[in-house]
């Protein structure tokens, strides 16, 4: 049977038809790109811990030099109790939200530079003015000296908030420390010139970003404390 191609029924089924074919071609085209996000998401993900650590990767050698530097991960809860071992495929970003500590998955990324020497890194999580904010914070074999930091955002305001992902904001944490006088305390972000209330080890924000420093206060205060129990057996080694 022929069809009138001028008639509201042809033309509803082309529609019909053309929708389905180019409906069922863009799904073939993401399912066979996913790997390959999912890979370059991993590798970002590599390059910002790499970072947090002062190591750059070259080109093509971002999960060559993960595998190489990283040379162990682990999983930890509040108690520092080991629970796991794959510290990247935890959701750090649910994590954080879960306000009972206790029941938190705590990752760790153990980092052996080409001194010899062993650095914890910690991720963090948290939200700015826009949107979210992560980071990651490198501690050294004392459990205490933060040895570096990088930290990262989503839609901060370029200029203002979004200089948190700068050098000159996250250089600012190296040698601070987060215990003092054996009591433990995250390191501060405070407006510059100013100081925090207690005596903590603290760093200045970032101008015009007030919110968004706020913000990585928060974020260190909120996904490191938890992490209190495991550093002190770091203290104590």
């Amino acid at each position: 049977m022929a069809f009138n191609k001028q008639s509201n029924v042809y033309t509803i089924i082309y529609i019909v038809v053309l929708v389905v074919v180019v409906g069922a071609a863009l799904a073939l085209v993401a399912m066979s790109l996913k790997p390959l996000q999912k890979a370059n998401e991993d590798a970002d993900k590599m390059r910002q811990i790499l970072a947090s650590v002062h190591i750059v990767p070259g080109n093509g050698e971002i999960v060559a030099d993960f595998d190489r530097y990283i040379t162990s991960q682990t999983v930890v809860n509040y108690k520092g109790e080991v629970i796991g071992d794959d510290a990247f495929s935890v959701n750090v970003a649910a994590q954080s939200k879960i306000a009972d500590v206790s029941k938190r998955e705590l990752p760790v990324y153990i980092c052996t530079p080409e001194d010899g020497s062993t650095k914890y890194i910690v991720p963090v999580y948290g939200a700015g003015l826009w949107g979210p904010i992560w980071g990651y914070v490198a501690i050294d074999s004392d459990g205490s000296t933060i040895y570096g930091a990088y930290f990262a955002h989503q839609g901060e305001t370029p200029g203002l908030g979004a200089e948190i992902e700068k050098p000159a904001f996250s250089d600012q944490f190296a040698d601070k420390q987060l215990f003092k006088s054996d009591r433990f305390m995250p390191v501060a972000v405070v407006k510059a010139g100013q100081k925090p209330a207690g005596d903590e080890d603290y760093v200045d924000g970032v101008s015009g970003g007030t919110i968004t420093s706020k913000g990585v206060g928060s974020m260190l205060s909120n996904c490191i404390a938890p992490y209190e129990a495991y550093l002190t057996t770091l203290r104590q080694k």
